[in-house]
């Protein structure tokens, strides 16, 4: 590649993202490249075919990897468990085929209990997957009603309970300050989750995203008060089943963070394969963005000619501060100053103005080798974050 403005001394490690863009339904609040898919196509043949144009995109892409040791693969979608246990077993038979695996690497697959089958997660488990993140949302009845899940509360125990017996490590999605929601019903979901003893919990504010059926059609949410309260409560409750809170929106027992988005978060690489799938890579004096194309027939199709990427652009050198602190501020132990220079081959003086201003609101707390954000710092994340933009002032 020419040279490029930056001088980096080393790659950040590198993960894989995978996506598979169908599921059963579309939910009102997600924002995510997802595709409701037919019930009339035949499943067996569009997963082969899939999968057949995966593969082509990611042999279009060693190039950019070459060499390079993969430490993560996360499956994502849509809804991963939509396909089926053959299908994922092949996948992963081409991908560890075509590329230089850890010996540790941590292969997480997104499951929804609406897909869920007895066995079917062992079958997962013996086709390679490591980690399991179940995506429940919630154990209300009438919750999930309204966020338009496809499953219930007793599909979604179901599910859990065999995700507890088969994997070691598995992650429990929750979402709170849902339409309706009360305190207690918050505290009886996060107290359900709680018993089956997760290795890995993540709770999301439900937010409303442009574009979604929940932006023309806005339910009415709790307060913001009364949303304070309910993210007071998941603090307690978890900390007292000895989940420490590693990122914003994550808790895990020792040992058990996410790698995967950890080496999101740490401004790591990542190559993204799959409908509308983004990746980020760093080259010895530049760092790119990729995406590609969003419908998954287009995608399916470019990607066997071997043109699978819609955007591809550098990330110019004014945006790499902001760009950097998007991610590592949601870590409860922030970032090395060390690591800062190493992975955008900046100089600290490039962040001297915004952490300034980030001790004077109190949002960060330094020393000498680290930076790391304060319980207000991550009350107010966004506010913190946006002290980075580029041209921000003080």
């Amino acid at each position: 590649m020419r040279p490029g403005l930056l001088q980096l001394p080393a790659l950040p490690p590198l993960s894989l993202y995978v996506h598979l863009p169908w599921c059963l339904k579309k939910c009102p609040y997600c924002d995510f490249n997802s595709h409701e898919f037919r019930s009339g196509d035949d499943a067996a043949s569009v997963q082969d075919a899939y999968i057949d144009a995966l593969f082509a995109d990611l042999e279009a892409s060693l190039p950019l990897i070459w060499g390079r040791t993969v430490h993560t693969i996360f499956l994502g979608g849509g809804t991963p468990s939509l396909f089926s246990p053959e299908a994922i077993d092949r996948l992963i038979a081409g991908l560890r085929a075509r590329l230089r695996l850890s010996g540790t690497c941590e292969i997480t697959l997104e499951a929804n209990p609406g897909t869920f089958e007895k066995d079917r997660f062992k079958a997962f488990r013996q086709a390679g997957i490591t980690r399991l993140s179940v995506g429940v949302q919630s154990f209300n009845d009438d919750h999930l009603k309204a966020l338009g899940r496809v499953h219930d509360r007793s599909q979604a125990l179901a599910a859990l309970n065999e995700a507890a017996q088969v994997f070691d490590t598995f992650n429990l999605d929750l979402m709170y300050a849902l339409p309706g929601q009360t305190l207690a019903q918050l505290t009886d979901d996060v107290n359900t989750a709680l018993g089956f003893a997760p290795p890995h919990l993540s709770i999301y504010h439900l937010t409303i995203e442009p574009n979604t059926l929940f932006a023309k059609h806005p339910p009415v949410l709790p307060e913001d008060d009364d949303a304070y309260a309910m993210m007071d409560r998941i603090t307690e409750r978890t900390a007292q089943a000895g989940l420490g809170r590693y990122e914003v929106s994550a808790y895990a027992k020792p040992g058990h963070a996410c790698a995967h988005n950890l080496n999101y978060w740490q401004f790591g690489d990542y190559l993204g394969i799959g409908a509308g799938a983004h990746s980020k890579l760093s080259f010895a004096h530049r760092i790119v963005r990729q995406v590609r194309y969003r419908e998954p027939q287009l995608y399916m199709t470019q990607a066997t000619q071997g043109e699978p990427v819609t955007q591809h652009h550098e990330i110019a050198r004014q945006d790499l501060p902001f760009e950097f602190m998007l991610n590592a501020l949601r870590l409860k132990e922030g970032f090395a100053l060390a690591d800062y220079m190493e992975r955008t081959g900046l100089a600290m003086t490039s962040l001297q103005q915004g952490l300034q201003e980030g001790e004077r609101l109190g949002l960060i707390e330094r020393d000498f080798s680290r930076v790391w954000p304060t319980a207000r710092g991550f009350d107010f994340l966004s506010d913190l974050q946006a002290l980075f933009l580029p041209g921000a002032s003080t």
